[in-house]
């Protein structure tokens, strides 16, 4: 254990592992929510003029499916709690119909963002697509010190549901999440005041977009 961050400890041990949920899937096929979230990650990374990155909690690939893609892109990793995600992960990319030199340059390995990781260290990118949802809010304070104080790369990219936008799905309940899994769903003034406070607080600039469909009184379905 090294507690140089404090009250972190440096070990990658999995905390929550968020599984595919049916209900989700659903909800937002339709709306192609995930190719969009991944086009809106895509674009910022270019802007960014990232070559190295990281995608934490990357579950089955789907990101690291559209990174093998950018040319701009020299280093990429993969990490998740779950070894079986991990593994999905790994069949997806050695399948894609991509130069083996691009398939290559993706490595892989379990971790944790709620644990201080040297491998997570000194990259131009970290994206976390769908992940803070899945962990406690009380642990939230410990995500934002590994991720912006520990790995601190040059740019985070984060997207996560705008609650708000939950009462327009049909098949969704009343105060219900779109996971099972999910621990939390913010409005889109809770999630600016959370993002403000961390940019704030360790030295980041903060720009919002949002992903999907905007409704006029509901915004977006996804916010990044």
């Amino acid at each position: 254990r090294d507690w140089s961050v404090t009250g972190v400890q440096t070990c990658a041990l999995p905390i929550c592992t968020a599984q595919p949920d049916e209900r989700e899937t659903s909800l937002e096929r339709p709306m192609r929510l995930q190719d969009r979230r991944i086009a809106g990650v895509i674009e910022v990374l270019r802007e960014t003029g990232a070559t190295t990155v990281a995608d934490v909690g990357c579950g089955e690939g789907d990101l690291l499916a559209a990174l093998a893609r950018e040319d701009q892109l020299h280093r990429v990793i993969g990490t998740d709690v779950a070894v079986r995600e991990l593994e999905r992960a790994k069949a997806r990319i050695e399948h894609l119909p991509t130069p083996a030199s691009r398939r290559e340059r993706i490595e892989f390995f379990q971790s944790s963002v709620l644990y201080a990781d040297r491998r997570l260290t000194g990259l131009d990118a970290l994206t976390l697509l769908e992940v803070v949802e899945h962990v406690e809010l009380s642990r939230l304070a410990t995500l934002a010190e590994v991720v912006f104080s520990y790995a601190r790369p040059r740019s985070v990219v984060i997207t996560t549901p705008n609650r708000e936008y939950n009462a327009l799905f049909a098949g969704l309940g009343a105060g219900r999440f779109r996971h099972v899994d999910h621990r939390f769903e913010w409005t889109r003034e809770e999630f600016s005041a959370w993002a403000r406070g961390v940019g704030t607080q360790f030295g980041y600039s903060v720009v919002f977009k949002p992903l999907g469909d905007e409704d006029a009184a509901h915004g977006a379905p996804t916010q990044m």
